[in-house]
């Protein structure tokens, strides 16, 4: 991630020089698919049984920390669904190969990564992926978990009839400009307009210094969206202090709520977030 300009200040320290850094997840109990939609095919990683849920990647990929926390989504009693749109599946997010895949990211014809670029093409395809899904997976509707780069993916997402439990993490786009949303005008009204029709609920985390989902993002949603919008902030004594290279040297702040900065103890506030997300999931799509 290459904005905003100022300096950012390291939740904590790099792996110590020389420790070998940990291996790769292997991703060997899901199933790997190729899914196309409307002739574009990306591999989609599942598992699980139950109402299908979506859990988008977070820069720089498919990391550990996401899959534990697709995991966690299995466990409570869902199908969940991780598609592959950046990054190397199952890979420790380095600093030096994260941000090569941030570059490409930033370029790529599927993102719209800076401000007035509206609405990422790529959720045309993650639509279809939950229309599919839910057609495989019944139940009331499908739930779509958006993390950093992808964290509005799932709000947008709602505008497919099916998604009905969208969870916004820590939303970092458009990253030159802290109070915007990725969203083009009409995406915005259309959105609006199902979650007054529909009566939509929207969930969202974010660390209170986090500089790359500010509070003015979250001021922009609530505009958007009334009381719809369910917006909760951690404080940032309670960020994992010691994230992946990539956290820690490039996101350099409070980000990552349910995988990079989470820490795994019971009670602890991340872990809470984390529960209030799988209870959140759960109230909308098991019976």
């Amino acid at each position: 991630m290459t904005s905003p300009a100022d300096d950012p200040t390291p939740t904590g320290d790099p792996l110590p020089a020389g420790d070998p850094l940990p291996a790769a997840d292997p991703i060997d109990d899901f199933d790997h698919r190729l899914v196309d939609v409307d002739g574009v095919v990306k591999t989609v990683h599942t598992a699980g049984s139950g109402p299908a849920v979506v859990v988008l990647p977070e820069m720089p990929g498919i990391s550990p920390d996401v899959l534990r926390l697709a995991r966690w989504v299995r466990d409570a009693g869902f199908t969940v669904h991780v598609p592959s749109l950046f990054g190397t599946d199952g890979a420790f997010p380095t600093l030096e190969g994260g941000m090569e895949v941030v570059r490409r990211a930033c370029v790529s014809a599927e993102f719209r990564a800076f401000a007035g670029g509206g609405t990422s093409p790529v959720t045309v395809w993650l639509r279809g992926l939950a229309r599919r899904a839910h057609a495989e997976c019944g139940g009331p509707g499908v739930g779509a978990i958006g993390l950093c780069f992808t964290g509005n993916f799932a709000l947008t997402m709602a505008l497919e009839p099916a998604v009905i439990a969208p969870v916004v993490n820590h939303p970092s786009l458009p990253l030159d400009d802290p109070g915007g949303l990725e969203l083009d005008e009409a995406d915005a009204r259309a959105i609006r307009e199902r979650v007054a029709r529909d009566g939509l609920t929207v969930l969202s985390y974010r660390f209170e210094g986090d500089r790359w989902c500010t509070g003015r993002r979250f001021a922009a949603y609530r505009a958007l969206l009334g009381d719809a919008f369910d917006g909760r902030v951690l404080p940032d004594g309670a960020a994992n202090p010691a994230p992946p290279p990539f956290f820690a040297e490039q996101v350099g702040t409070p980000h990552s709520v349910v995988t990079a900065h989470l820490v795994d103890e019971a009670g602890h506030p991340t872990v809470r977030a984390r529960d209030e997300i799988l209870a959140f999931l759960s109230d909308r799509l098991l019976p």
